[in-house]
């Protein structure tokens, strides 16, 4: 009686932690489903309509899940995995969901023989090592510094985007960026800060093919007084602050009494002497363009533009780092501090324009620049966006061959022969993982298959074919071109990926996958709400009676 108690508690218990697996593997098809249609160059728009009323039109897959308002746990752990992909790496966010939804669809069938989740996840780690060791053998070096091996690579990366219709332009943009923003961090290696060091100034109006990446920085912002102060000024020697050249206010309320009239005009006395040291200790180094992030006085503005030097004021602190990167000047934070070294003289033009209706400063025409402003011209607002977030995208790509010059082939051909060494490998697997590790091999053509799905060819003809090249571990190279849905050597058609990408998107699915697998009860710690029109909960008041029934805490 005893046993038969004990067997039906572990069977009820069983049954509850497989429904909440189907629930979260359904969550994640759900969300692997919403973004399928736009893996790939053929792939679809979605349009997206955010909180705000705005309209987003994207195919990028990390700018779609952001703005989903999802509430079940799974689905939103999903959405997490685009967005660690995009920070990580910036490109193959839609593989990474779709790769991990088809590896909970496939543990399914598992789930409902009772196969335990540690057994299943164990069978994936295995297949995880396996699958960057299969990367790893076909990962061909390249030269970083070789520009049309690099143009190739960032062309094939975003040619599954919007803006691949102006892929030489996208392509040279983010180059140029990133090779002017990298900075040697010793042993061969290069450091590319693209989030505070590249800034993408996006101006409405003209056309894409005016985009440039500018030697130096621009900012919107106009000198202090324009009719007196120098629009233009060539080799300028700036001077960056990071305080105010204004009179101090106390920092809590001062009363001063005067007794006498002529006290009060020495009071102000005072104050334009305080200013009219400030900047003549600036004016000590002959600058020609001052710019602080903080408030500028009338009175300073006078002293400055008498001796012919323009001023910008109340500039953002990261464009201010990023001046100081282009021109080599340091950013100080009390003038009496000034020394030569601060002035920065590495900028060959400083002068204001007119864009639109709308003045920009340029500083431009440095002589090595570390930062540098990227200038987006476009239709509209919503062009310039999409353009945008390809940018992005093709800048991460940059980055990463800069970091790890190594490509793997791209058109789903790494995930096939990923998969043709897993399925190779499987037979030599005792026990019962051999399933789970199998299953893992084949959720891996869900890339390829996809791909084949978006260009509208038929994709059981298409994918037999494939695994027919790959079957005996050959043709590495051999997978889907996504504009004609045709069989192709990735090689020829110049069809690349980062290792760097393909690495990352394989750890981040299998995780996230094993993670998911392993939940077997979601417990909330939402209060719930209360009904409309139920009015405030009454407070408890303790009658004599509750006191017996307290539990007393031991001293």
């Amino acid at each position: 009686m005893h046993s038969s108690v004990l067997v039906l508690k572990d069977s009820l218990k069983r049954e509850s932690g497989a429904k909440v697996h189907h629930a979260n593997i359904q969550a994640s098809k759900a969300v692997a489903d919403i973004i399928r249609t736009t893996l790939g160059p053929r792939s679809m728009l979605k349009m997206l309509l955010d909180a705000s009323g705005g309209i987003v039109v994207t195919n990028d897959g990390n700018a779609i899940l952001r703005e989903l308002d999802i509430a079940h746990p799974a689905a939103k752990s999903m959405i997490e995995l685009s967005r660690t992909q995009d920070e990580e790496v910036g490109d193959g966010t839609t593989s990474v969901i779709i790769l991990a939804g088809e590896m909970l669809h496939v543990a399914e069938a598992f789930i409902d023989k009772n196969y335990h989740p540690t057994v299943i996840c164990r069978a994936y780690n295995k297949a995880l090592e396996d699958a960057i060791a299969a990367i790893d053998k076909i990962a061909m070096p390249i030269d970083a510094q070789d520009r049309g091996q690099m143009l190739g690579l960032v062309k094939s990366c975003i040619g599954t985007k919007f803006t691949s219709q102006f892929g030489d332009l996208i392509a040279d943009l983010a180059i140029d960026a990133t090779t002017t923003v990298g900075v040697d961090i010793g042993q061969g290696l290069r450091d590319v800060d693209i989030k505070n060091y590249i800034k993408v100034e996006k101006v409405p109006g003209s056309q894409l093919e005016e985009s440039r990446v500018l030697k130096g920085v621009m900012f919107n912002k106009d000198v202090v007084a324009p009719g007196k102060m120098r629009r233009k000024i060539v080799n300028p020697r700036i001077i960056l602050l990071d305080c105010p050249l204004e009179y101090k206010k106390g920092e809590n309320q001062t009363n001063a009494e005067l007794l006498r009239e002529e006290d009060w005009s020495l009071l102000l006395k005072l104050e334009e002497e305080y200013i009219e040291e400030l900047c003549m200790q600036i004016l000590k180094f002959k600058p020609d363009l001052v710019i602080t992030e903080k408030g500028l006085s009338d009175l300073a503005c006078h002293y400055l533009s008498k001796h012919g030097v323009s001023a910008i004021r109340r500039l953002r602190k990261t464009d201010n780092n990023r001046i100081a990167r282009a021109c080599g000047a340091v950013i100080v934070n009390r003038p009496d501090e000034l020394q030569e070294s601060d002035v920065g003289t590495g900028a060959g033009l400083f002068e204001v324009k007119k864009i639109g209706d709308e003045y920009f400063a340029f500083i431009v025409d440095c002589k090595e620049p570390k930062a540098c402003t990227v200038l987006l011209r476009g239709a509209s607002k919503d062009l310039l966006n999409e353009v945008e977030r390809n940018l992005q995208d093709a800048m991460s790509v940059a980055r990463n061959i800069i970091k790890n010059p190594k490509l793997v082939p791209g058109g789903g051909a790494t995930e096939m022969t990923v998969s043709a060494a897993l399925k190779q490998k499987s037979s030599s697997i005792e026990g019962i993982e051999k399933w789970p590790y199998e299953a893992a091999a084949i959720a891996f053509e869900s890339i390829p298959r996809t791909l084949a799905q978006n260009c509208g060819v038929n994709v059981i003809r298409t994918m037999t074919a494939l695994q027919g090249k790959h079957a005996n571990g050959e043709n590495a190279w051999i997978g889907i071109d996504g504009n004609t849905g045709a069989i192709a050597d990735m090689k020829e058609r110049k069809i690349w990926d980062a290792y760097n990408v393909k690495a990352q998107t394989f750890k981040t699915a299998i995780e996230a996958a094993c993670m998911l697998l392993r939940i077997d009860d979601i417990v909330s710690g939402i209060k719930k709400k209360q009904a409309p029109g139920a009015g405030p909960s009454k407070p408890k008041i303790e009658t004599e009676g509750d006191a017996d029934g307290e539990q007393i805490l031991p001293d």
